[in-house]
């Protein structure tokens, strides 16, 4: 347990969380994601083996991800308690996603033409006869929506039925009226429904700290099976393009750090350190659903308002993808290079322009990035880039995805300290004493959930 210390003149406690090393979470992530390399590399059969210990953790924390996002949201809601002000949370953060999100495409198309990650490839487009079976089958013969039927789709069916398929827009689009509803009725709503959304909040917070106690076993399984299953010959085979896109990573958050140090007062390094044992979870796990609780409940201890972090938080896991989009504008230039395709600026441009909307469809698509990606080279120069030659990239994918997460993580983690701060919903002393890795006042709520998650801000 935590030890918990009175903070003079005041009716809020600070958790302090000082565990033993070797049993903190980021200690055993590390020791779990470095075995699960050896195992992948060394015994491969045995790293494919232990996939399930990957896919169980993912489906465990997915079982629960559905109500807490409806809590979280109609709790922020109804204590905003103004309709008014939850339309402009909503509208800024897509906006500053369009913004984000069309950077990073472009920035990765700078990348991508300094770097040329395709030069030294000379593919037969001849040899892809079979690529366009790959990929439907890495995609499982899924397609992209359409415009309307992407905004049909947010619409549930039923309420139940959102639940049950773990739709997070869906979840979040119903989340959003019930908390609207709630604040109309203000004072007049029966108390024992919001008294029954915070209590489940906190049994689902806490059913998540138990999930967390196996997360070592789930990143152990999942690299364990990447590197078995793509490893290290992928690896050589494409080291230019996987440096290309980890460089243009670093480069990216760089860029996040700007961002969020300009408007919203954040120093992105020690939020970095703060939440670490996320990170690596994601890296381990190659998902940033996994973390989606976690993030949430460290947002809102350190600073962020409830109802801004619960709306821009989900709402940025389907359109703010900063990873994904800027791997895209550089596999296009990838691929491009590769079949000795020359682009010329103006074809780049109409490239982004539709992957801009390409992009925009991929949330809970299977092999979403292949089909973007497919979409988008079908409309080059009459198909002077085959569809087909996408399935070059079937075997590397895989290894791209800790670069995604980890930046689509940090890239949503920042929107929602500047839609705070922007909205005025940025608590600046918690900030402050996250980022001077000071504790942080929690009241009992948060320290129930806190508590649980070992959400402490203490610097690694």
């Amino acid at each position: 347990m935590s030890d918990q210390i009175e903070v003079p003149d005041s009716e809020l406690r600070v958790l302090v969380n000082k565990p033993p090393w070797y049993r903190s979470l980021f200690a055993q992530l590390i020791a779990a994601i470095v075995a699960g390399i050896v195992v992948g590399w060394l015994w491969p059969d045995v790293g494919h083996a232990v996939k399930p210990l990957a896919d169980g953790f993912i489906k465990l924390i997915g079982m629960v991800i559905a109500p807490i996002i409806f809590c979280t949201v109609v709790l922020g809601i109804a204590h905003v308690g103004d309709m008014r002000a939850v339309g402009r949370i909503g509208g800024k953060a897509l906006l500053y996603f369009e913004v984000v999100t069309t950077f990073a495409l472009f920035f990765g198309l700078l990348v991508a033409n300094v770097l040329r990650p395709g030069a030294g490839f000379h593919i037969d487009p001849a040899t892809l006869a079979h690529g366009s079976a790959a990929v439907a089958k890495s995609t499982g013969g899924s397609s992209l929506p359409g415009t309307a039927d992407f905004v049909l789709d947010i619409i549930p069916t039923s309420i139940f039925d959102a639940f049950a398929k773990n739709s997070m827009l869906q979840v979040l689009f119903f989340a959003v009226l019930f908390g609207l509803a709630l604040a109309k009725f203000g004072h007049k709503a029966p108390p024992v429904i919001l008294t029954l959304v915070d209590q489940t909040s906190h049994v689902m917070f806490t059913i998540v700290g138990w999930i967390m106690r196996v997360a070592p076993l789930g990143a152990f399984g999942a690299m364990g099976y990447i590197i078995g299953q793509y490893g290290i010959k992928s690896l050589g085979s494409f080291a230019k393009l996987i440096g290309c896109c980890y460089l243009a990573a670093v480069l990216f958050i760089l860029v996040l750090a700007v961002i969020s140090r300009v408007f919203a007062g954040l120093s992105l390094w020690k939020f970095i350190l703060y939440i670490k044992d996320e990170l690596f979870l994601a890296l381990g796990t190659a998902s940033t659903e996994v973390v989606l609780p976690r993030i949430m409940t460290k947002l809102t201890v350190s600073g962020c308002s409830q109802a801004t972090t619960g709306l821009v938080v989900p709402t940025g896991y389907s359109f703010n993808l900063d990873g994904a989009t800027m791997y895209l504008s550089i596999c296009v230039l990838f691929l491009a290079e590769a079949l000795g395709v020359h682009l010329s600026l103006g074809e780049q441009l109409a490239a982004m322009i539709v992957l801009m909307l390409t992009s925009k469809g991929m949330a809970g698509v299977p092999g979403s990035s292949f089909l973007a990606l497919s979409a988008t080279v079908g409309t080059i120069d009459h198909g002077a880039i085959p569809v087909a030659a996408v399935a070059l990239l079937l075997g590397v994918d895989r290894i791209m995805d800790s670069m995604r997460v980890t930046v689509n993580l940090l890239g949503n983690c920042v929107a929602t300290f500047v839609v705070a701060n922007w909205e005025g919903q940025l608590d600046k002393t918690r900030r402050d004493a996250m980022m001077a890795g000071e504790p942080i006042p929690l009241d009992d709520d948060e320290l129930e959930d806190a508590d649980v998650l070992a959400v402490a801000a203490s610097p690694a």
